[in-house]
């Protein structure tokens, strides 16, 4: 237990001197950036099974001016990469040039897994995910549930507080989740800028939730 602490700490203390040296190098390369007007750039956090189903259906519901999407997935996910590109592929048959990047980060929490333990890989993981949002800086953050979910919000949380750009979070409770939050929903309640249900008896029980029906 001790040493499991002792761990998550040293890997906070090098999670916060990672955040200021990105940071620092950031703001002296920072140039202007074009974007196109209208458009608005996607973090699409893939989880795996059932949430990789239900995010990629909400992704294919998006207009084309939602791009570019970049998904992103556990590196122990060996099948939500080819769902990604199968979809994308269809999108891309209207399209000049594919509108979409694909990255990997180290899983969060695995099935089963303890939760001191499961304290250092996110912690783990948080270090792979603040550079690669403090890179891409989306204008949004789409999520479903998965564990890997956490670090990517937090970095996104954290790419605001440093006054670099307000990322949206956006999050959609899982179909399955009927009576009770998920351990990501209840983590990213309170943080989240849209918090969705798709079930009644959630709305009921977490006030800040918007419940539109069934979504997916």
């Amino acid at each position: 237990m001790g040493l499991c602490c002792g761990a998550a700490a040293a890997l906070l203390t090098l999670v916060c001197i990672v955040t200021a040296r990105i940071v620092i190098i950031l703001r002296r390369n920072e140039t202007p950036e074009a974007r196109k007007r209208g458009s608005a750039s996607v973090l699409v956090v893939v989880g795996s099974g059932g949430h990789t189903t239900e995010i990629l259906r909400l992704v294919g519901s998006l207009s084309a001016s939602y791009a570019p999407r970049h998904y992103v997935i556990a590196d122990t996910d060996s099948m939500s990469e080819d769902k990604v590109r199968a979809l994308e592929a269809a999108r891309t048959e209207e399209r000049s040039q594919p509108q979409y990047t694909i990255h990997r980060i180290p899983r969060s929490r695995e099935v089963r897994q303890s939760w001191t333990s499961s304290v250092v890989s996110t912690l783990y993981a948080l270090l792979y995910s603040i550079p690669l949002v403090f890179q891409l800086k989306p204008d949004m953050v789409l999520c479903n549930g998965p564990g890997t979910c956490v670090p990517l919000c937090a970095s996104a949380l954290l790419l605001g507080v440093v006054g670099m750009k307000k990322a949206l979070i956006i999050y959609i409770e899982s179909i399955c989740r009927v009576e009770s939050l998920s351990l990501s929903g209840k983590l990213l309640y309170h943080l989240s800028d849209y918090f969705f249900v798709q079930w009644p008896t959630l709305q009921e029980k977490y006030p800040k939730a918007v419940f539109l029906g069934r979504l997916v």
